[in-house]
């Protein structure tokens, strides 16, 4: 497995070369490379030609406005619990190197390497298109998942509320969701949650990468600190809001020993589910990843992807349904036997709090209106 990940490493630099840039113009970001998307025609390649005398700029957040026709996306995927979601915004600022879905932003002709936590996209109308497609009269209410491409509690959240007034019309219509968060921006909402959370209507996941603020401020530089974390599962868990906790991405040799300290902290704060995801390194994840830990844990480097490679089948990424969450193998098979364990003795419950349907009410809601 040496060779195949040295192998790898090499691949991955020759993609990203030319494109990393400074450390002082992107202080506060993740990646460390701007790479063109992979269905753009041209390559750009920035190079010192010895003139550049001025320091380089920072990096700000650039947010426009993206009017979409529909918000709820559905899916068909067998292996994951929801077929429907809506992520109120394109890009997120939290930066986390990791994040399974920057590949997606070369869809919009962007970079899934810097573009994807500074170039933003809100959707303004989300909660007006959740209203209406709620409202159509063959809808057949099913969880919708809140957040699971990039987080509905990221930064501009502050400003555009977007996520707030998504929970709002799904109040009304006594519709079922599941949150996913990094976020302790979350608990700003606990008067619709806890309103939700009074029919069996809410669960919120708040993903817990790692308990030491120093790792945390390096894969994920704008996310909250992982005490704030712990502190909204404590909150939300106190108001009667059911959470789960997820350890992910589960990095081999760099987080994957604080699992069972993450599950029992989050279980003392009241957490009553716990799941775990290996890291997945999609299409141009690899790279950037990559190229982070050769910035980051350089003596780390080939033997994480090393692992990485052994649990995904000799690749960086294995696509496969049922195994691209938790990967397949020895080392894969260590991590999901760890979590059994763990789950047992803090006395997590086995059975997973299943969400109501029956009170949706789109006759209600509609007469309102009139």
């Amino acid at each position: 497995m040496r060779g195949s990940a040295g192998q790898g490493a090499s691949d991955a630099a020759r993609r990203l070369a030319g494109t990393t840039r400074p450390g002082e113009a992107r202080r506060g970001r993740g990646a460390t490379a701007n790479p063109d998307g992979r269905f753009e025609a041209t390559r750009r390649e920035s190079f010192d030609d010895g003139w550049e005398t001025e320091a380089p700029v920072p990096l700000r957040t650039v947010v426009t406005a993206e009017h979409a026709r529909t918000i709820i996306s559905r899916n068909t995927s067998p292996d994951i619990s929801f077929d429907r979601s809506i992520n109120p915004y394109r890009g997120c600022e939290h930066g986390c190197v990791y994040c399974f879905a920057r590949p997606n932003h070369a869809y919009v002709g962007l970079s899934p390497g810097l573009d994807f936590e500074t170039r933003l996209f809100h959707k303004p109308e989300a909660a007006k298109l959740l209203t209406a497609e709620l409202s159509a009269p063959g809808y057949r209410p099913a969880t919708i998942a809140l957040g699971t491409a990039t987080d509905p509690y990221q930064p501009i959240e502050r400003e555009h509320r977007l996520t707030r007034g998504v929970l709002e019309v799904l109040a009304r219509f006594r519709h079922p969701v599941g949150i996913v968060t990094k976020s302790n921006l979350v608990v700003r909402d606990l008067d619709l949650l806890t309103d939700l959370a009074r029919d069996d209507l809410v669960k919120v996941a708040v993903s817990v990468t790692t308990l030491d603020p120093d790792l945390a401020r390096r894969l994920e530089p704008r996310a909250p600190h992982p005490k704030k974390r712990l502190e909204a599962i404590e909150r939300l868990s106190a108001a009667g809001i059911p959470v789960m906790v997820i350890a992910a991405p589960v990095i081999p040799s760099l987080n994957d020993h604080e699992i069972e300290a993450i599950l029992t902290a989050a279980r003392e704060r009241g957490a009553r589910e716990a799941n775990h995801v290996l890291l997945r390194l999609p299409l141009e994840l690899d790279a950037l990843v990559d190229d982070w830990f050769a910035e980051h844990y350089l003596g780390r480097r080939a033997h994480v992807m090393s692992l990485v490679r052994q649990a995904r089948g000799g690749r960086a990424y294995d696509a496969e349904y049922g195994r691209r969450m938790v990967g397949a193998g020895p080392y894969a098979d260590l991590i999901v036997r760890r979590m059994r364990l763990a789950r047992r003795r803090l006395g997590y419950p086995e059975e997973r709090l299943k969400l109501r349907t029956d009170l949706f009410a789109r006759s209600t809601v509609q007469l309102s209106l009139f």
